[in-house]
C-alpha cells in the first residue's frame, strides 16, 4: 500500500499525491480507498486500494538522470500512417505502457516528425499534436517531480544537461 505523501503515477492522470487511505461515507463494505490529489489537474480522486487502474511510484531522481543521460545513445524512429486508427493505436501502445523511457521515445519521435514536416513545408497532423501533448504531460510531469523542477522547465533542463537541443 502507498503511504500518505507519496507521489505515484495513477493511470492516464499522471502524478498524484497520496493524501490518505480512507473508507467512503455511505459504503457498507468498508472497502479502502486512496485519496489522490492530481498534481497537474484540479480535483480529488478516490480509487479503491485494489483498483485495476495502473499505479506505481514516481521514478527516482537517479532513474530520471540515467534516463536523460541515455538520450544521446538512443535512435529515434518516426512512425507514419495515413490511417488515423493505426496511428492512434501505435501512440496508445506507448501511453499505456506508463513507462518513462517509452514516453520519452514517443515524445522524441513525434518532435522529430514535426521537424520533418516543417522542413518539407507540410502540415503537422492533429493526431500527432494531440498525442505529443499527452505524452509530454505525462513525461514532463513525472520528470519534474523526480528532478524537483517545475514541469515547464523539464525540456530546458534536459537540453542544458545534454548540452544540445533535444526538445
Amino acid at each position: 500500500m502507498y503511504k500518505t505523501g507519496e507521489k505515484i503515477i495513477y493511470g492516464s492522470t499522471g502524478v498524484c499525491t497520496v493524501e490518505g487511505v480512507t473508507t467512503l461515507d455511505g459504503e457498507e463494505d468498508e472497502r479502502l480507498y486512496y485519496a489522490l490529489n492530481p498534481m497537474y489537474q484540479a480535483g480529488m480522486i478516490y480509487t479503491p486500494v485494489d483498483s485495476k487502474v495502473f499505479m506505481r511510484p514516481v521514478i527516482t531522481r537517479t532513474q530520471a538522470l540515467a534516463l536523460i543521460d541515455a538520450i544521446p545513445d538512443t535512435q529515434v524512429s518516426v512512425y507514419h500512417s495515413s490511417i488515423t486508427r493505426e496511428l492512434e493505436e501505435h501512440y496508445n501502445t506507448y501511453l499505456k505502457s506508463h513507462d518513462c523511457a517509452a514516453l520519452l521515445e514517443l515524445t522524441r519521435s513525434i518532435h522529430t516528425k514535426r521537424r520533418l514536416a516543417a522542413k518539407r513545408n507540410r502540415k503537422f497532423g492533429a493526431v500527432d499534436e494531440r498525442y505529443l501533448k499527452r505524452a509530454e504531460d505525462l513525461l514532463y510531469g513525472e520528470l519534474a517531480v523526480a528532478l524537483r523542477v517545475e514541469r515547464n522547465q523539464v525540456p530546458s533542463y534536459i537540453n542544458r544537461r545534454l548540452k544540445t537541443e533535444v526538445f
